[in-house]
């Protein structure tokens, strides 16, 4: 979730208009880029609590803090709750979540040092104020009542509308974080196998990535309880998109999906407007009933478009959205996962013939399965685990037929190291810390936030 974007404010009167609008996102294969986002638990280190926007303590002085790096300031209101630099940037999800979106970057190399060097500017900022930073899915000790409120106007709308269309909404928006990666596509086409191929794969990155199995300092019965919430969230705007995989699918379609998605806002002259369950398409006639005679521009849409939640979203890019939050080298590691399967042809062909023939039952049996076991799923004749090693075969080809190395001559594949161990052992990230929890930790969460800490 962003800011109010700064796409134009030309008026939408046609419908070709929104699939022009995808469309170019058409890149050269020379072109693509690789976007990463991850987002992270703020606490205070002496009471482990979140940090609040105000105080000594608080969001807004981080965020002030780090502007000794060149980071700019984005306020709303007077409120500092964004900074820009260099294409990346730093926002806040609702609950002060502190998310870095990163600048589009050609190698896995880059976008590793772009994590680091921006880990190392939070910690040294936070270090001076008492606060520690957590990467894991799900927020393991503090109820959602605990949780504070960032000053941004979309969130108090979400915050109003969520309850009534799911029981988990609330909880997404202030106790999950999670590591995701943009990629491009080459034409309408690419894009289409990239997308069927990423969805059907996505149950394989939550499984490699589950690190949320506490609620309230207590085992919750999950492995990934992030992903398990995104199944009560609101059932208009997430899931698996089971047309993605119909013959007629393209931006066409998915622009029909968009517009039967119901809105949260209108963001104009600095004001939010609550349009929370409205619809797109009578937004387009200029008949809703808050904003009479009023046509949406494409700065509309292009918050609207960021307001679906489906496990792969498409913008003038593709979004993988499957993974928990984690400690840095998984945050590199999702990428590269991503990158190695979708950015090389052969690999792509190959990551495509291993789910093609998946039934629309089972890739939402994978999807709903694997929150709470994980690698070790059932499927077919074995269990996610073997569809996640091959996986990952198919990926560390893909970046050593990248070849893109670094000063020391290693190529992308060593990043995916994480990955393989974890499915090798047949052990996701949370099934280790719940041993912890059973074990050294004594049936206390508190240890996490020492050990984890980035």
């Amino acid at each position: 979730m962003s800011g109010p974007s700064a796409a134009s404010s030309e008026p939408i009167r046609h419908r070709q208009q929104l699939i022009d609008s995808l469309a170019s996102g058409s890149k050269p294969k020379s072109a693509w880029r690789i976007g990463t986002e991850h987002e992270k638990f703020g606490f205070r280190l002496d009471d482990l609590r979140p940090l609040t926007w105000e105080g000594e303590q608080g969001i807004g002085a981080l965020l002030e803090g780090l502007t000794r790096f060149g980071w700019q300031r984005v306020s709303e209101n007077g409120k500092l709750i964004a900074l820009s630099r260099d294409g990346a940037s730093v926002t806040l999800e609702p609950a002060g979540q502190f998310e870095l979106s990163g600048a589009p970057l050609e190698t896995i190399h880059q976008t590793c040092v772009e994590i680091n060097s921006h880990l190392r500017e939070v910690k040294s900022v936070a270090d001076g104020m008492g606060v520690g930073f957590l990467g894991m899915g799900f927020q393991p000790k503090w109820r959602r009542e605990d949780m504070p409120w960032m000053p941004k106007g979309r969130y108090a709308i979400m915050r109003r509308y969520m309850p009534t269309v799911g029981k988990l909404g609330l909880d997404m928006m202030t106790r999950t974080c999670t590591v995701q990666v943009n990629l491009d596509f080459a034409d309408e086409a690419d894009m289409v196998r990239k997308f069927r191929t990423s969805l059907a794969l996505q149950p394989v990155a939550t499984a490699l990535f589950a690190d949320s199995p506490f609620t309230e300092g207590k085992l919750n019965g999950y492995l990934s309880y992030r992903s398990h919430i995104w199944t009560d969230t609101d059932p208009d705007r997430t899931g698996m998109l089971d047309f993605v995989f119909d013959e007629s699918f393209g931006f066409e379609r998915y622009v029909d999906y968009l517009l039967d998605v119901p809105m949260y806002f209108s963001y104009r002259d600095g004001v939010y407007h609550d349009l929370a369950g409205q619809s797109f398409r009578t937004f387009m006639r200029g008949e809703l009933e808050p904003m009479p005679g009023v046509l949406p521009t494409m700065s509309d849409w292009s918050d609207h478009m960021t307001t679906a939640f489906p496990e792969v979203r498409l913008k003038k890019f593709l979004e993988m959205r499957g993974a928990d939050g984690g400690p840095w080298n998984r945050l590199c590691a999702l990428p590269a996962f991503w990158v190695g399967l979708l950015y090389d042809q052969t690999a792509l062909d190959a990551a495509w013939d291993l789910v093609k023939d998946f039934s629309l039952e089972e890739r939402n049996a994978l999807r709903d399965g694997v929150p709470r076991h994980g690698l070790k799923l059932p499927f077919r004749s074995g269990s996610l685990r073997d569809i996640a090693i091959e996986a990952l075969k198919i990926s560390a080809e893909g970046l050593r037929r990248r070849a893109r190395r670094n000063a020391d001559g290693a190529d992308e594949s060593i990043f995916l190291m994480p990955l393989i161990e974890i499915a090798e052992a047949n052990e996701t990230p949370a099934e280790r810390k719940i041993a912890l929890f059973k074990g050294r930790w004594n049936g206390s969460v508190d240890p996490v936030f020492r050990e984890f800490v980035y």
